[in-house]
């Protein structure tokens, strides 16, 4: 998956609240990618980095992964193709939901 192009389906834009946790407001836009399963048995859930607006949907480049120890499911990252994030940077974009799991953040260029 590193590296490929996929599409992103939005259901929690930028600022929207999450279903379940209404305190847990979305700092970017999350969704998932269709016809790809992820470990909990639903869509591929995928972290949007970049855009700076509330979107539907988002085509680029997975450029890492989010590996959960402590759960069954890792949330791709995707940004544009030619956009490029460091370890921290994405810890700090993903950190609001990421905090309450035992994460790694595992880079394509590695």
């Amino acid at each position: 998956m590193y590296g490929h192009i996929v599409s992103v389906m939005v259901d929690r834009p930028l600022g929207s609240r999450h279903p379940q946790y209404p305190d847990l407001i979305y700092p970017l836009n999350y969704g998932y990618v269709a016809g790809v399963t992820g470990g909990d048995g639903e869509a591929q859930d995928a972290y949007i980095l970049g855009p700076e607006e509330p979107l539907e949907s988002f085509t680029g480049r997975v450029i890492a992964v989010v590996h959960r120890r402590d759960d069954v499911e890792e949330k791709w990252v995707v940004a544009s193709a030619d956009a490029r994030y460091s370890r921290e940077d994405i810890a700090r974009a993903v950190s609001f939901q990421e905090r309450y799991f035992d994460s790694e953040i595992l880079l394509l260029e590695e």
